[in-house]
């Protein structure tokens, strides 16, 4: 028995090898990169920080060159031109996604917007995230929920009435985006003190499917890139994932139902708006559709403004005379008898310059999304075969001093009368599969900034610059959360 299944195993390795090395023949002019191994590829070399460590290759390689997950290529891009040229020329060939165990447990096998493939479902899906969901009249319509959970966050803060006192932030800013974009989805609160329609037993259930999904994140394990280490998992993984999956499938599926069995007139949620789309084209809005589309909201719309909201204001905390500058246009645009709106924020566009900036020099999703390529094309001269995984350093290119001057300083004049090419700064993505969601996570950082630059005095604890080391994940949060000291201003008392 154990003979035979050494024979098995030499096999496997034979045919993984021998289709290994005719790739590498059949193909001539492939972008330059380490040399992989036989079965793992190079997966050998990956060391976290990935954007940092792919950015350290891009320097010996060039803008664009190869690596391999195991028996998938991998072309990463860390220029602006060649990821145009993807984006562009290569747009429908690039429009696809890796799928994997995760996208098919957690993203109803990889059918929700983030994680489908390009074709006609994912098309029908991205018309309704842009004219259903999350289009300027849907958003408009939440904006008092949008208003009221800011003040909540002014209210939390406004304790440090006539004194200094320590707050962190990492957490406030949590619960306001989560909330936010919870309460636009169902009409409920899963963090704080106070609920508003959630028992506390389902809010701590609902929390906790939602930070045991943080813990497996958008990343693969060995089993995804190298078919054979399946026969070897000893993790668990997969039964875990798929746990998690059912799971958060039942606690979506809830949410579905009570609002389905509910008497009376609805209320603004997008479930019940998706709902009553169901009632009239139930072949496009399915309850699977629509608890995919809850799941990418929350996925795509939550950390991800949190982790941003967590970096400019450290970013202001080191540069108190930029925190400054905004506060003066902020009295000046909209003076200190009253909150800004959400509207206003056009008013105020050094704010608009800061959060630009922040968005430059800490993407949230450094290496965006991976794409996938459906056909053989070219990219910078070179070849790019069908089923190759393409990476884009966005973090790279927002760094490049051939774009940007002083690329590495917090300088958000450099946003001002043409002084840099904004086209270039793409947290969100580009092309076809750029994030639909971009403009509610500008609406919510503009108001919440605005709000907490004119409703409180900020400064560091102690005299020495705010850490702004990295952490890890595929989300880049700070490696140690904000800290620091605040006290409320005089419209504090007029507000509230």
């Amino acid at each position: 028995m154990e003979a035979t299944l050494t024979y098995i195993l030499c096999f496997f390795i034979f045919l993984i090898t021998a289709k290994f090395l005719l790739s590498r023949r059949r193909f001539k002019n492939l972008p330059p990169g380490p040399r992989p191994l036989p079965l793992i590829g190079n997966l050998h070399q990956l060391k976290p920080p990935v954007h940092h460590f792919f950015h350290a290759l891009s320097q010996k390689y060039g803008p664009i060159f190869s690596f391999r997950f195991g028996s998938l290529p991998v072309v990463v891009v860390s220029s602006a031109s060649a990821a145009e040229e993807c984006f562009t020329k290569n747009d429908i060939i690039f429009a696809n996604r890796v799928h994997s165990s995760k996208t098919k447990h957690l993203a109803y096998d990889s059918t929700t917007v983030i994680t489908a493939s390009y074709g006609d479902h994912w098309r029908n899906l991205r018309r309704i995230s842009s004219i259903e969901i999350l289009s300027t009249h849907r958003l408009n319509s939440f904006l008092g929920v949008r208003k009221d959970e800011t003040m909540r966050l002014l209210r939390k803060l406004a304790h440090n009435k006539d004194e200094f006192g320590k707050v962190e932030l990492r957490s406030m800013f949590a619960e306001l985006t989560f909330n936010t974009i919870m309460r636009m989805v169902c009409g409920k609160r899963y963090y704080g003190e106070e609920f508003d329609g959630t028992s506390a037993e389902e809010a701590k259930k609902f929390r906790d499917v939602m930070d045991e999904m943080q813990t497996f994140g958008l990343g693969s394990g060995l089993g995804e890139f190298v078919p054979l280490f399946r026969l070897f998992d000893f993790s668990g993984e997969p039964k875990r994932l798929q746990k998690l999956g059912e799971k958060m499938d039942a606690l979506f599926q809830g949410l579905i139902d009570e609002h389905r069995n509910m008497e009376g007139p609805k209320s603004n949620t997008m479930i019940d708006h998706l709902l009553s789309l169901q009632e009239t084209q139930p072949e496009y809005y399915t309850d699977q559709i629509i608890k995919g589309l809850i799941m990418s909201l929350i996925v795509a719309g939550t950390e991800t403004s949190a982790t941003t909201l967590e970096w400019v204001m450290a970013e202001l905390l080191n540069h108190p005379a930029l925190l400054e500058k905004a506060r003066n246009e902020l009295e000046s645009q909209i003076g200190n008898e009253r909150v800004m709106e959400e509207a206003e924020v056009t008013k105020v566009p050094y704010l608009e310059k800061i959060i630009s900036e922040t968005l430059r020099l800490h993407p949230a999703v450094p290496m965006l999304l991976p794409h996938y390529s459906s056909e053989d094309c070219t990219v910078g001269g070179y070849h790019v075969p069908r089923n190759t995984m393409l990476m884009v350093n966005a973090w790279a290119i927002h760094r490049d001093p051939n774009l940007w001057v002083d690329p590495l300083q917090f300088v958000p004049e450099r946003f001002e009368n043409g002084g840099a090419d904004a086209r270039w700064v793409i947290p969100f993505g580009m092309g076809r599969r750029s994030c639909p969601g971009s403009g509610l996570a500008q609406r919510t950082m503009g108001l919440t900034l605005g709000s907490l630059i004119q409703c409180f005095e900020w400064k560091r604890i102690g005299t020495e610059e705010i850490d702004m080391t990295e952490g890890r994940g595929t989300i880049i949060p700070k490696a140690i959360p904000l800290e620091a000291l605040c006290k409320a201003r005089p419209i504090i008392n007029k507000i509230f």
